[in-house]
């Protein structure tokens, strides 16, 4: 029997034309111990095993695009620096985000990283047999 290794390291700046800005918002990593996506004070990880999938979604409208969103319907969050374009995390757990307690959970993540179509391609080859 042969083993394979596989190594990967994934990283995605929000979309915004500051970098300065950039760096202070953080952005989206993904390698072998799991997701962690940065916004500002905010932070969501979670275990590669719980990630169900990703796509790129959007145009989204623009007075609801920008910062932190909670959405009613459906707990979902939304970190967002553009109306244009982004990916949407699913997972198979919710996970904590929006209340430092983590009473409330979401059960996806929408992020406006920049080239959300390869982001999402990405991370679909990582957590999808």
């Amino acid at each position: 029997m042969t083993a394979v290794v596989v190594h990967y390291r994934l990283h995605a700046d929000f979309a915004i034309p500051v970098p300065p800005l950039r760096r202070l918002l953080g952005g989206l990593e993904l390698d072998a111990t799991g997701l962690r996506v940065r916004f500002g004070p905010w932070l969501v990880e979670t275990p590669l095993s719980n990630i169900a999938g990703a796509e790129a979604t959007g145009p989204y409208r623009p007075w609801r695009a920008l910062g932190v969103r909670l959405s009613l319907a459906d707990h979902g969050l939304t970190f967002g620096t553009t109306w244009r374009r982004g990916v949407c995390l699913r997972f198979r757990e919710p996970v904590r985000g929006l209340d430092p307690w983590g009473r409330l959970r979401h059960p996806g993540l929408t992020v406006t990283v920049s080239e959300p179509e390869l982001v999402a391609a990405a991370i679909n080859r990582v957590v999808q047999p």
